[in-house]
């Protein structure tokens, strides 16, 4: 049995996550970590109270997990990780805002302390295969635009997601400036984010979860690939299929595809 501790486990994703690692039959649920817990219960599908910490230390230390998962918020995750490594634990982050300097020091723990981490900005299998199709197409199709659409909760703009897909698909196209030579703003921002002549535009509203559309454009046709999730539940496979994975793995693991291949 996989012993599993849920950090952000009163989140909207955490409490996804809390239920999934419950019905999971390879895993066991040894508790929630929730800096707003004092005084709340964590409830389990079945109408029980599971353990409720509110410092990830002392959780670390009673629960004796064999692997966190993380969707906390970016400001704080990273201090999270610190912790979760150099317990030896391996960590499974669903948490966006990572940059590469981020990146580098996850890896030098993870090292450092014999285990692993799970980075992934979208655990959503749907967003797995459409980051996948959107580098192929990119082979022919070198203009591109990234349209993602989140609730308006989230934090961070653009998202992890529309990173990811803008960083692979410059590893196969090369870098130009999209649009007429002598375009302007004549409202800062209306072209959106740039990423190696990739724009990238984010929407915040209620109503989404967190969809993103690609969109080529060529000579007379465009093409889009559109992953629109409904609800939480679709990142759950994912999400219990990288922890079962992460327990044979060592260092930084970067996107839920490093692990479907």
């Amino acid at each position: 049995m996989i012993k599993v501790l849920v950090n952000g486990a009163l989140g909207r994703m955490g409490s996804e996550v809390v239920r999934a690692a419950f019905h999971a039959e390879d895993m066991e649920l040894v508790g929630g970590v929730d800096p707003t817990g004092a005084g709340k219960k964590l409830l389990l599908p079945d109408g029980t109270e599971g353990t409720l910490y509110t410092d990830l230390s002392e959780a670390l230390e009673k629960a004796q997990p064999d692997v966190v998962v993380d969707f906390t918020r970016p400001a704080v995750v990273m201090d999270s990780l610190r912790v979760i490594l150099d317990k030896g634990v391996r960590a499974v982050v669903g948490t966006t805002g990572f940059t590469d300097e981020r990146l580098a020091e996850v890896k030098v723990l993870a090292d450092a302390n014999h285990t692993a981490a799970l980075i992934a900005p979208n655990f959503s299998l749907g967003a797995v295969v459409m980051v996948k199709l959107a580098v192929e197409a990119a082979r022919y199709f070198p203009d591109v635009e990234i349209i993602e659409k989140h609730h308006d909760q989230k934090l961070d703009a653009p998202s992890g997601t529309a990173i990811l897909t803008a960083q692979k698909i410059a590893e196969v196209r090369k870098a130009h400036r999209q649009g007429h030579p002598d375009e302007k703003e004549t409202l800062a921002g209306c072209r959106g984010g740039d990423y190696e002549g990739i724009r990238l535009h984010s929407l915040r509203l209620p109503g989404y979860v967190a969809s993103q559309e690609v969109v080529f454009g060529s000579q007379g046709e465009t093409l889009k690939i559109i992953n629109d999730p409904v609800n939480r539940e679709c990142y759950m496979p994912g999400v219990l299929l990288g922890c079962r994975r992460m327990m044979e793995r060592q260092g930084l693991v970067y996107g839920l595809d490093q692990l479907l291949d």
